[in-house]
C-alpha cells in the first residue's frame, strides 16, 4: 500500500465526517442569521414547525398539526430540518401572541395606501413580508378571541391568536424586534 505524503485524511471514513461537519457549519450559519432577524420572544418557544405550499409539517417531513404540540419543534431544529420550503409559527391561545396579516399590501416594493394607514394606526411592532412578497405580519403580545378576517375593498385583514400557524418571512428593515403590547386587538381591529 502506498501512503501519499499530501493526504490530508488518514481513512475514508474521516474524508465523509469531515465534509458533514463543513456541511453542518454552513447551514448553521443562515439559521443562526434568520434567528438574529426574529424576536427571541417567538424563537424561545418551542411553537416551531417547517411548511411546503402553506401546509405545515414536522421538521421530519410528516404533517404537523396546529392543536398538537407534539407535531411542532423548537426554532433551532425547525430553522435547521431542510423539509419543506421554511418555518411557520403554531399560534395558540396561551402563549398571548396575536398576527395581524395584511393581504396583497405591498405592491412594487411600496406599501399601498390602506395597508400604511392599517400600520400606522397601530403600535410599532415586530413586523415581515409575507412568503408571496405582497402581505405583511405585524405581531404583537395580545389575544382575540377569534380569528378574523375584514374584506372592503381593497381592504384584507386577517387576525389570528390561536389554531393557526404563520409562515415567517423576512423582517421589514427599521421596524422593532420585538412585539408591542396589543391590549385590545379585538375592538381595535373591529375599528378598522
Amino acid at each position: 500500500m502506498v501512503h501519499r505524503s499530501d493526504r490530508r485524511y488518514c481513512t475514508d471514513s474521516h474524508r465523509v465526517l469531515a465534509a458533514q461537519a463543513r456541511k453542518r457549519e454552513r447551514d448553521a450559519a443562515p439559521a443562526a442569521e434568520q434567528q438574529a432577524r426574529v424576536p427571541s420572544e417567538l424563537t424561545s418557544r418551542p411553537r416551531w414547525v417547517r411548511h411546503k405550499d402553506k401546509v405545515p409539517l414536522r421538521t421530519d417531513g410528516r404533517f404537523a398539526s396546529v392543536t398538537d404540540p407534539s407535531s411542532w419543534s423548537d426554532y433551532s431544529a425547525a430553522a435547521a430540518s431542510r423539509t419543506g420550503d421554511g418555518v411557520g409559527f403554531a399560534l395558540t391561545a396561551g402563549d398571548g401572541i396575536v398576527v395581524v396579516d395584511l393581504d396583497h399590501a405591498v405592491e412594487g416594493g411600496r406599501v399601498l395606501p390602506w395597508a400604511q394607514a392599517v400600520v400606522d394606526q397601530l403600535p410599532p411592532t415586530y413586523m415581515e413580508r409575507g412568503r408571496s412578497g405582497t402581505g405583511l405580519h405585524l405581531w404583537f403580545r395580545g389575544a382575540v378571541p377569534h380569528g378574523r378576517r375584514i374584506r372592503r375593498g381593497e381592504l384584507a385583514i386577517e387576525v389570528y391568536s390561536d389554531r393557526r400557524y404563520m409562515i415567517v418571512g423576512d423582517r421589514v428593515p427599521g421596524t422593532p424586534l420585538s412585539l408591542a403590547e396589543l391590549p385590545d386587538a379585538a375592538g381595535l381591529i373591529a375599528s378598522l
